[in-house]
């Protein structure tokens, strides 16, 4: 997996509702892309504690305006908010059509009764150190509806399998941060990101 597309997902799947209005623009953007290259230039260099903040508005831009692309067919809009005290919130609309097709359809099964693009909501805690991290889920909704995990999980397996990880994400495992990250930060509006 790409470097970009890794550190990119580690801040989408961690993430959800942006709940302030912020102007996107394409130099927050690019304001964000530029420390995005810098900090995958230093992925061999050994840990030197070089520190990178990155505001909530330029990881928002970037994600609309550049990253938005990139994304699985079925997701789109993903915005962050950088909460405090390692919490983060993001947001995406997905469609659920693709994955209520997969589902057995019955009456105990809720994605039978999910349809179109709605908007999906997760809010957990980051906590990462030595180039690890783990993300835990504190409630998840879909249009303002609360969700089980499980669900949720589902959702995440059904738009992050590849070839080379058909089971896609767990979001109860932890991970390896990439680009020789040490440990992410978030604060209140901001993360400071640690090599």
């Amino acid at each position: 997996m790409r470097p970009h597309f890794r550190l990119g997902a580690v801040f989408l799947l961690l993430a959800a509702a942006s709940a302030s209005a912020v102007t996107l623009t394409p130099q927050k953007a690019d304001a964000f892309e530029q420390k995005l290259a810098r900090i995958v230039s230093r992925a061999h260099v050994p840990s030197s504690g070089q520190r990178t903040d990155v505001p909530n508005d330029e990881l928002n831009a970037y994600l609309q305006l550049r990253y938005a692309p990139q994304l699985p067919t079925g997701v789109a809009d993903p915005a962050v908010d950088l909460l405090g005290g390692g919490r983060i919130s993001g947001r995406a609309m997905v469609d659920l059509d693709g994955i209520r097709k997969k589902s057995s359809g019955g009456w105990l099964d809720p994605t039978a009764y999910l349809t179109g693009r709605l908007p999906v909501v997760a809010v957990g805690v980051l906590k990462t150190t030595s180039g690890r991290g783990v993300f835990t889920l504190e409630r998840a909704e879909i249009s303002g509806v609360p969700i089980p995990k499980t669900l949720l999980q589902e959702l995440v397996t059904y738009y992050t399998a590849t070839p080379e990880t058909p089971a896609g994400i767990n979001l109860d495992r932890p991970f390896e941060l990439p680009a020789g990250i040490q440990r992410i930060d978030v604060q209140t509006g901001r993360a400071t990101i640690v090599q």
